[in-house]
């Protein structure tokens, strides 16, 4: 493959994967229901795109299909990892206990982070005594939230995780020193 070819072909694959990305980040803040950043991020890539089709459908060689494809898949696997690092949203979580003390315990660490935090008696399998600490958190929290129920001691808890849309009032933020 030649000089002439190859860097074509590298240019389609990198505006390819860059389009991509800018559509995986446009569907994950349409379902956040981020809309302003939306309107901009449909009419860049519409632009491109425009420009993308017409090279590959009057190009020769099945090259820049593949190019193209390919570029598609990166832009995909990209688009997940920002979408992972940005964590955009936020979370209900539901954490189940059956020992009282390591309930209150996660409850004030929790706390003690800043979160808002509700903790109920609830009636488990069988109708066996269990607690149930519920907290809402930022999503890109949620690791923080792994470490202080870590930390009190429980491994692998039950978890009941809720996407919310919105969440009216104060939304806490961690105060955790050091971190």
């Amino acid at each position: 493959m030649t000089q002439n070819i190859l860097i074509p072909l590298v240019v389609l694959f990198l505006i390819t994967a860059f389009t991509n990305v800018l559509s995986t980040l446009k569907t994950i803040l349409i379902s956040k229901k981020i809309m302003n950043p939306v309107y901009l991020l449909v009419f860049v890539d519409a632009i491109i795109f425009a420009n993308i089709v017409g090279k590959v459908t009057s190009s020769d060689g099945l090259h820049f299909t593949i190019a193209y494809a390919l570029g598609r898949s990166a832009g995909v696997f990209i688009g997940n990892k920002i979408e992972e690092r940005l964590a955009l949203g936020i979370l209900e979580v539901d954490l189940f206990l059956n020992n009282k003390s390591k309930m209150i315990k996660i409850a004030e660490e929790l706390r003690d982070a800043g979160y808002t935090v509700n903790n109920y008696s609830v009636s488990g399998n069988n109708g066996d005594k269990r607690y149930k600490v519920e907290t809402v958190i930022k999503r890109k929290e949620f690791k923080i939230f792994e470490d202080i129920v870590d930390d009190c001691g429980v491994s692998k808890p039950t978890l009941k995780i809720k996407n919310l849309s919105k969440v009216d009032g104060k939304i806490t933020t961690t105060k955790i020193s050091g971190a």
